[in-house]
């Protein structure tokens, strides 16, 4: 009897050990939940309206989706045929999330609101990740092999953003709601617009997911305001250069001072909207 009980102890110990080595196969395991940890952490850091942990775990579709990949891309890792697929599959049916099971994404990955995310095979997410409501990470249908973004440590994509082709997006970056961004994205920078155009943030790094989405930098206003700037400095020095022309150049200031009136005026009651001020 003794000998029926050692021998099954050592199977049940030798299957278990067995699985386990066959399930963390290149530490894809011991991975995968290490990351599903910092997901449920990045979670309680980033979003204020996060009650507690079971309202997360029970509520939040952007973390089911965050968890059905993780699964999906551990089966990936270990090579099974369709599984991931099918996985992945699920997981667009119950959260409105679409992720690739090849998609390589790091810990602390966040989805606010989520539906409508898409993430295509070869794309890379780094650490501390956070991406907003209808965000693509999708290619341009052009290239072979890496065709989608890679977005390093730290970036936040806000909603309606379209990441697309294989760009980078450098660490602590933040792309504005709406852009479309086709071309490489410097670090601690922020982009706004279509195609997405990137100001830097002089000196000053950028947090995870902090931005102030009602006042993101314009490129194209600040251009036009140097442009206004060095026109009225060029009027000046032309009135001073030639003082029979100071009525004509007068009369032309000021008839572009109330075109440029208008222009400003439209975007003062456009931000005065936006604030929700009467």
């Amino acid at each position: 009897m003794r000998f029926f009980k050692k021998s099954a102890l050592f199977l049940t110990t030798a299957t278990t050990g067995g699985a386990y080595l066959l399930l963390n196969r290149k530490g894809s395991l011991r991975r995968t939940l290490k990351a599903v940890s910092s997901d449920l952490e990045a979670i309680r850091e980033r979003d204020p309206a996060a009650a507690n942990l079971l309202e997360a775990l029970t509520c939040y579709s952007g973390l089911h989706a965050i968890l059905l990949h993780r699964m999906a891309h551990f089966l990936y890792e270990q090579e099974l045929p369709l599984a991931p697929r099918l996985v992945s599959q699920l997981n667009r049916f119950l959260t409105g999330i679409e992720i690739h099971p090849a998609a390589r994404i790091g810990d602390g990955f966040f989805i606010d609101h989520g539906a409508g995310v898409v993430i295509g095979e070869t794309a890379e997410v780094g650490e501390n990740v956070t991406l907003y409501q209808g965000v693509t990470l999708g290619g341009t249908g052009k290239e072979t092999g890496k065709r989608h973004p890679t977005l390093m440590d730290g970036v936040t994509v806000g909603a309606g953003a379209k990441v697309l082709g294989a760009v980078t997006v450098g660490e602590n970056a933040k792309i504005g709601a709406g852009s479309v961004v086709i071309h490489d994205v410097p670090a601690n920078s922020t982009v706004v617009g279509n195609p997405g155009r990137p100001v830097r943030e002089r000196g000053r790094k950028v947090g995870a997911a902090d931005i102030d989405w009602t006042h993101l930098p314009d490129p194209v206003a600040d251009a036009m305001q140097s442009l206004v700037r060095r026109v009225v400095e060029l009027e000046n020095e032309f009135k001073q250069a030639f003082p029979d022309k100071s009525d004509e150049i007068e009369q032309a200031q000021r008839e572009g001072e109330q075109a440029l009136d208008k222009v400003f005026d439209y975007y003062h009651e456009q931000e005065i909207k936006k604030a929700g001020q009467p």
